[in-house]
């Protein structure tokens, strides 16, 4: 049996991912559960290290990446995060593993076949860390789509990002301005428009609306814990985000 902890500061998402934990690696138990970069410190100079570490990168008292500062950590670790697209490139870079929210059971099967892979080999784990500690405090300056073509009149006219409120799929993509105009965009997938946005002004809100921080009027929380968001005038639109993406949502916006 492999023991494991989890580092998270939402008690809500901790439960979810212990739970998909038990459905698709039942040789792994989690014998802790910790809430901050804090007690995490203090665990891990108090306790055994566990086989194996789930980390968000975003905690309340600070990154959970500082933590490596403090302990010296010889187990895999799966980091959780859900915009920090420069860390998920340094991710890929290091092959330490990770895993976006909210979580996907069939990834994280994966990523605890690939950390059962890595138990014993302690001077790789070691060097990997290391190397992300180091893309994490230095990151690369990544560019971001500073506009976006739209066809309007028979023509090509160029709409900076600054000025875009959200991305729309129906069917086909559209972007709405924070002044109420909208136009269709030529892409594929979400996805794709996704990459090209920076993470910290932009947010998934869910498969259909990728939102601008700048447009946001108000936001509304409901009893199951799920979020509405208002965009501002003209815009009239009002964006469900759910449960399981209310947390991260609010670590963006910084609520």
């Amino acid at each position: 049996m492999m023991k494991a902890i989890i580092i998270e500061d939402e008690s809500l998402v901790a439960r979810e991912l212990q739970r998909k934990i038990a459905i698709v690696a039942s040789d792994i138990m989690v014998v802790k559960v910790l809430f901050s970069l804090e007690e995490s410190i203090a665990w891990l100079k108090g306790n055994p290290h566990p086989d194996l570490m789930f980390m968000d990168i975003q905690l309340g008292d600070g990154v959970s990446f500082e933590l490596m500062e403090h302990v010296k950590i010889n187990c895999p670790v799966i980091f959780t995060t859900a915009y920090d697209e420069y860390a998920i490139r340094a991710f890929k870079v290091n092959g330490v593993d990770y895993l976006l929210k909210p979580v996907d059971e069939t990834e994280l099967k994966k990523a605890t076949d690939k950390c059962r892979a890595l138990l014993g080999d302690s001077y790789y784990l070691q060097s990997n860390l290391h190397q992300l500690l180091h893309a994490f405090a230095h990151p690369s300056q990544t560019e971001y789509k500073k506009k976006f073509l739209v066809c309007m009149r028979n023509q090509w006219i160029p709409v900076s990002t600054d000025d875009i409120a959200c991305f729309a799929k129906d069917n086909i993509h559209f972007l709405y301005t924070l002044k109420g105009d909208r136009h269709v965009v030529d892409f594929t997938t979400m996805d794709e428009i996704e990459e090209l946005l920076d993470p910290k002004k932009f947010f998934r809100a869910n498969r259909q609306f990728i939102i601008n921080i700048e447009a946001i009027h108000g936001i509304r929380m409901h009893e199951n814990q799920k979020l509405t968001v208002a965009l501002k005038s003209p815009l009239t639109m009002e964006l469900d985000i759910s449960r399981e993406k209310a947390p991260a949502f609010k670590k963006w916006f910084d609520i």
